[in-house]
């Protein structure tokens, strides 16, 4: 797109941008004090001089200088463009980059940030005049020091709280998440008669809202969150996050995060000293939670009610936690009585009894185990065998290291296997998959060849291979039907086409003993950095492109065969070439004149 990109935005860009998780994705950090030290990644040292400041967004090297923001690191490091680091930076923050020229661009800072803090401290004032509200906060066990802590606010009932009292714009009120629009046009306050959590981002600016109703036989949904917005997304942030980590800044330091299912038990174990709870905000836990978690400890405990929902919700975060237990990393769970929370449990036997069972808490090596384990007789070699196939597809997700030697070892002895059988040393594959008799060879290549799109496309699809699923037939037809190129893209998007429930796993394994195989497996390693929708489109977008890219050069090819030897014949394959082009691309950008190119038969 022509343009230039607006400083506003590139401001605002990096405002959004935690620069810690930034770095940390590509050179491992640690904690040290405010700041997160490393050695740096642009001179050879053994003492650690690289530092980075989460609250000011920059870095700095003591040793050789560098220094920098988000934007310079990716160019610095990542040797990236300029224009190419902006738009890698607005993936990362949802956002997409505005172009200058033929009218006003209108900036992207459009103050959210500022109306979000406006309306907690009009919360955090409401709550101080309505006494049913505090007589709730009181009866559930908490303090004026601890909401102080939280910035626990109250949303009156009726509907026009906020409207009344913020002499904003209703779009950008609604672009923020603070009232919605009804069928009619008409806003109206989102959140009515609920105590209100503010959600704070990495640098303690208020980016959200979750809402619990004053009485369970209230209007709505007990709990209530923010929507999607330009600065909130729910897949990526943690309620309690920013104040755990605010804490460790005047302790001891942070070392453990707890896990916690709601807004009330991250407050309340607070309220009894236990301030380094978290929650997710009315999500499951995922892989891109843990991942941040990590950035700030290296023991993670999930910590869920014992009953059946809370077991469902334990396993959908054992899956998630797999990809993220690199070496030094520890992911633990607790159950708790049935009936019973953090919060009410704290209230009933204290913090002491909670921090036992935190203590004890089960490592995810053996939780999986154990739960795979369950109504299998283990004397049996068939219930053995069985145990070794369920666990194969979770042991390959674990990144390859002591821990996951570890569990596969556990697994052997188990079985009575050898180690091998079930973690094949050559790759992280599933051996059964590979045992079956494989799709006829879509045609072997000593070579392929990969640019830039290739590699792009293929990071889309190693990280997601269900995406072939989401291309138009057409698409999907021209491409299998694409005979004169051989890009390792293409070869890797036939198997795909051929196993359409094949995980990554499943599709490196058809090419482990190619020659570029390590090149698809750092492909499939690369940190992902779109949400699912961005991803899906990245992908469908890029597919369209390669393919004019290779209806490109068949046409030049075609020219230059004309050029050659200008017969009725090489025109006559020009013409049909591109009549065929015209037939799959609608007509767009396909020339059909051989005159065109100054070409004329002999």
């Amino acid at each position: 797109m022509a343009g230039r990109i607006p400083q506003s935005f590139i401001n605002d860009l990096l405002q959004r941008i935690d620069i810690v998780d930034l770095i940390d994705s590509r050179v491992k950090l640690t904690k040290a004090g405010k700041s997160w030290k490393a050695c740096c990644p642009f001179h050879q040292e053994k003492t650690p001089s690289f530092n980075v400041n989460s609250e000011r967004g920059i870095y700095k090297c003591f040793g050789c200088g560098a220094g920098g923001t988000a934007l310079t690191f990716l160019m610095e490091h990542d040797r990236m463009e300029f224009v190419e680091a902006v738009e890698a930076l607005a993936a990362i923050a949802h956002v997409e980059v505005p172009r200058e020229g033929g009218g006003r661009v209108e900036k992207p800072d459009t103050g959210l940030y500022e109306l979000l803090d406006k309306a907690a401290k009009l919360y955090r004032e409401a709550l101080r005049d309505h006494p049913e509200a505090i007589d709730y906060l009181k009866g559930r066990g908490l303090d004026g020091r601890t909401a102080a802590r939280y910035g626990i606010g109250f949303a009156p009932p009726g509907w026009d709280f906020l409207k009344t009292r913020l002499d904003v714009d209703p779009d950008r009120m609604v672009a923020a998440g603070l009232v919605a629009r009804n069928d009619a046009g008409r806003t109206y306050d989102r959140f009515r008669h609920r105590i209100m959590f503010p959600i704070r981002d990495s640098r303690g600016r208020v980016v959200a809202f979750g809402g619990r109703l004053l009485s369970d036989a209230g209007e709505g949904p007990k709990y209530l969150n923010s929507p999607e917005t330009p600065v909130f997304h729910k897949a990526r942030e943690l309620y309690g996050l920013y104040e755990a980590r605010h804490s460790a800044q005047r302790g001891s330091g942070l070392d453990r995060l707890i896990v916690v299912e709601g807004y009330m038990d991250v407050v309340a174990l607070s309220r009894n000293g236990i301030r380094n709870a978290v929650a997710t905000l009315g999500t499951a836990v995922g892989t891109e939670h843990f991942e941040r978690l990590y950035r700030n400890v290296s023991e993670v405990v999930c910590c869920f009610d014992g009953d059946r929902a809370g077991r469902q919700a334990a396993w959908r975060a054992l899956e998630a936690s797999l990809p993220s237990l690199r070496d030094g990393r520890q992911c633990k769970f607790v159950f708790l009585p049935e009936g019973e929370d953090p919060d009410s449990l704290v209230g009933s036997e204290g913090r002491e009894h909670l921090e036992d069972l935190i203590t004890a808490s089960k490592p995810a090596g053996d939780y999986l185990v154990d739960s795979l384990s369950e109504g299998l007789d283990l004397t049996s070699m068939d219930a053995r065998a069985r145990l070794c196939e369920l666990a194969k597809p979770f042991v390959s997700r674990i990144p390859r290291g002591v821990l996951r030697r570890l569990l596969v070892d556990r697994l052997a002895r188990i079985a009575e296997l050898d180690p091998d059988a079930i973690d094949p040393p050559s790759a992280d594959i599933d051996q059964r998959r590979l045992e079956e008799p494989p799709p006829p060879d879509p045609g072997p290549a000593p070579a392929a060849r990969t640019t830039g799109l290739d590699r792009r496309l293929l990071r889309c699809l190693l990280q997601e291979p269900s995406l072939f699923g989401k291309l138009d037939t057409s698409l999907v037809r021209a491409l299998l039907g694409e005979t004169d190129d051989d890009s390792l893209f293409l070869r890797v998007a036939r198997w795909a086409a051929k196993d359409g429930d094949a995980d990554a796993s499943v599709l490196l394994a058809r090419f482990v003993h190619e020659p570029f195989y390590n090149e698809l497996r750092d492909l499939a390693d690369t940190e992902r950095m779109l949400d699912a929708d961005a991803l899906e489109a990245e992908f469908v977008g890029g597919v369209r492109h390669y393919l004019g890219e290779c209806e490109r050069r068949r046409r030049l090819a075609l020219v230059d065969s004309i050029r050659n030897a200008p017969t009725k014949e090489n025109i006559a394959r020009y013409l049909n070439a591109s009549r065929a082009a015209r037939n799959r691309t609608g007509g767009a950008d396909v020339e059909t004149s051989p005159e065109a190119e100054g070409l004329t038969a002999k």
